[in-house]
Protein backbone atom coordinates (compact mmCIF):
# COMPACT_ATOMS: atom_id res chain seq x y z
CA UNK A 1 0.00 0.00 0.00
CA UNK A 2 1.16 3.09 -0.58
CA UNK A 3 0.81 6.41 1.66
CA UNK A 4 1.79 9.35 0.01
CA UNK A 5 -1.60 9.77 -1.11
CA UNK A 6 -2.92 10.48 2.46
CA UNK A 7 -0.86 13.30 2.71
CA UNK A 8 -3.65 16.05 0.86
CA UNK A 9 -4.04 19.87 0.36
CA UNK A 10 -6.78 21.62 2.54
CA UNK A 11 -8.90 21.82 -0.28
CA UNK A 12 -8.64 17.92 -0.62
CA UNK A 13 -9.39 17.51 3.42
CA UNK A 14 -12.38 19.72 2.98
CA UNK A 15 -13.98 17.37 -0.02
CA UNK A 16 -13.10 14.46 1.97
CA UNK A 17 -14.89 16.30 5.16
CA UNK A 18 -18.04 16.80 2.96
CA UNK A 19 -18.10 13.11 1.60
CA UNK A 20 -17.62 11.85 4.90
CA UNK A 21 -20.79 14.50 6.29
CA UNK A 22 -22.66 13.22 3.51
CA UNK A 23 -22.35 9.77 3.94
CA UNK A 24 -23.20 9.87 8.17
CA UNK A 25 -19.06 9.47 8.96
CA UNK A 26 -17.90 10.65 12.06
CA UNK A 27 -14.70 13.27 11.23
CA UNK A 28 -12.36 13.11 14.07
CA UNK A 29 -9.20 16.26 14.14
CA UNK A 30 -5.74 16.48 16.28
CA UNK A 31 -2.63 18.27 15.43
CA UNK A 32 0.89 18.84 16.39
CA UNK A 33 4.50 19.03 14.99
CA UNK A 34 5.31 15.28 15.53
CA UNK A 35 8.93 15.95 15.01
CA UNK A 36 10.05 12.12 16.36
CA UNK A 37 7.64 9.76 16.46
CA UNK A 38 7.31 8.39 20.28
CA UNK A 39 4.90 6.11 22.02
CA UNK A 40 2.82 9.09 23.13
CA UNK A 41 1.91 10.12 19.85
CA UNK A 42 0.68 6.77 18.94
CA UNK A 43 -1.22 6.63 21.88
CA UNK A 44 -2.62 9.86 20.92
CA UNK A 45 -3.46 9.08 17.81
CA UNK A 46 -5.07 5.64 18.15
CA UNK A 47 -7.21 7.10 21.08
CA UNK A 48 -8.38 9.96 18.38
CA UNK A 49 -9.29 7.42 15.92
CA UNK A 50 -11.36 5.23 18.08
CA UNK A 51 -13.65 8.42 18.76
CA UNK A 52 -14.64 8.23 15.08
CA UNK A 53 -14.48 7.14 11.33
CA UNK A 54 -11.91 9.06 9.73
CA UNK A 55 -8.78 10.69 11.66
CA UNK A 56 -7.59 13.87 10.01
CA UNK A 57 -3.79 14.89 11.37
CA UNK A 58 -3.02 18.34 11.59
CA UNK A 59 0.77 18.60 10.81
CA UNK A 60 2.53 22.06 11.45
CA UNK A 61 5.69 22.69 8.63
CA UNK A 62 9.08 23.42 9.13
CA UNK A 63 8.36 26.79 9.54
CA UNK A 64 5.32 26.43 12.10
CA UNK A 65 7.79 24.51 14.35
CA UNK A 66 10.50 26.68 14.11
CA UNK A 67 8.66 29.23 15.52
CA UNK A 68 7.19 27.12 17.98
CA UNK A 69 10.20 24.93 19.41
CA UNK A 70 13.15 27.33 18.40
CA UNK A 71 15.48 27.31 15.49
CA UNK A 72 17.00 24.28 15.96
CA UNK A 73 13.90 22.54 15.64
CA UNK A 74 12.16 20.60 13.32
CA UNK A 75 15.02 17.50 13.78
CA UNK A 76 12.74 16.14 10.23
CA UNK A 77 11.17 18.16 7.67
CA UNK A 78 8.01 18.31 6.89
CA UNK A 79 8.03 16.07 3.56
CA UNK A 80 9.56 13.20 6.06
CA UNK A 81 6.90 13.58 8.66
CA UNK A 82 4.21 13.77 6.80
CA UNK A 83 5.46 10.23 5.17
CA UNK A 84 6.12 8.73 8.31
CA UNK A 85 2.40 9.91 9.86
CA UNK A 86 0.61 8.52 7.02
CA UNK A 87 2.05 5.44 7.08
CA UNK A 88 0.22 4.92 10.25
CA UNK A 89 -3.38 2.60 10.46
CA UNK A 90 -4.29 5.10 12.94
CA UNK A 91 -4.05 8.12 10.55
CA UNK A 92 -6.23 8.81 7.24
CA UNK A 93 -5.37 11.89 6.36
CA UNK A 94 -2.34 14.43 7.03
CA UNK A 95 -2.97 18.02 6.35
CA UNK A 96 0.12 20.58 7.01
CA UNK A 97 -0.49 24.13 7.95
CA UNK A 98 1.82 26.65 8.59
CA UNK A 99 0.20 28.93 10.63
CA UNK A 100 1.35 28.34 14.40
CA UNK A 101 -2.37 27.14 14.89
CA UNK A 102 -4.73 24.69 13.31
CA UNK A 103 -7.68 27.79 13.58
CA UNK A 104 -8.17 27.97 9.93
CA UNK A 105 -7.76 24.52 9.33
CA UNK A 106 -9.98 23.54 11.85
CA UNK A 107 -12.60 26.29 10.74
CA UNK A 108 -12.95 24.97 7.31
CA UNK A 109 -12.88 21.78 8.37
CA UNK A 110 -15.48 21.50 11.35
CA UNK A 111 -14.85 17.76 12.79
CA UNK A 112 -16.82 16.13 14.57
CA UNK A 113 -14.59 15.65 17.27
CA UNK A 114 -11.24 17.68 18.22
CA UNK A 115 -8.82 15.44 20.02
CA UNK A 116 -5.68 17.08 21.79
CA UNK A 117 -3.48 15.83 24.76
CA UNK A 118 -4.16 16.29 28.36
CA UNK A 119 -1.64 18.01 28.89
CA UNK A 120 -4.24 21.02 27.48
CA UNK A 121 -7.25 22.04 29.23
CA UNK A 122 -10.54 22.61 27.71
CA UNK A 123 -10.43 26.39 27.79
CA UNK A 124 -7.09 26.39 25.44
CA UNK A 125 -8.19 23.91 22.73
CA UNK A 126 -8.25 26.23 19.84
CA UNK A 127 -10.68 25.80 17.25
CA UNK A 128 -13.20 24.29 19.98
CA UNK A 129 -15.72 26.15 18.74
CA UNK A 130 -15.63 24.49 15.45
CA UNK A 131 -16.03 21.06 16.52
CA UNK A 132 -18.72 19.09 17.71
CA UNK A 133 -16.63 18.11 21.22
CA UNK A 134 -13.73 18.26 22.36
CA UNK A 135 -11.88 14.76 23.27
CA UNK A 136 -8.55 15.06 26.02
CA UNK A 137 -6.57 11.91 25.96
CA UNK A 138 -4.19 11.32 28.89
CA UNK A 139 -0.35 11.53 27.49
CA UNK A 140 2.01 8.69 28.40
CA UNK A 141 4.37 9.88 31.45
CA UNK A 142 7.78 11.12 30.19
CA UNK A 143 7.26 10.40 26.28
CA UNK A 144 8.05 13.49 24.45
CA UNK A 145 10.17 14.68 21.57
CA UNK A 146 11.48 17.87 24.18
CA UNK A 147 12.64 14.53 26.27
CA UNK A 148 14.11 12.56 23.62
CA UNK A 149 16.27 15.30 22.53
CA UNK A 150 17.41 16.10 25.69
CA UNK A 151 18.44 12.38 25.81
CA UNK A 152 20.09 12.85 22.72
CA UNK A 153 22.23 16.09 23.70
CA UNK A 154 20.41 18.13 21.02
Amino acid sequence: MFTAGKIVTIKKACALRAALKRRGKKAVFTNGCFDILHAGHITVLEKARSFGDFLFLGLNSDASVRRLKGPSRPFNRTADRARVLAALAAVDAVVVFGEDTPFALLKALRPDVLVKGGDYGRDEVVGAQFAGRVALVPLLKGRSTTSLAKKMGK
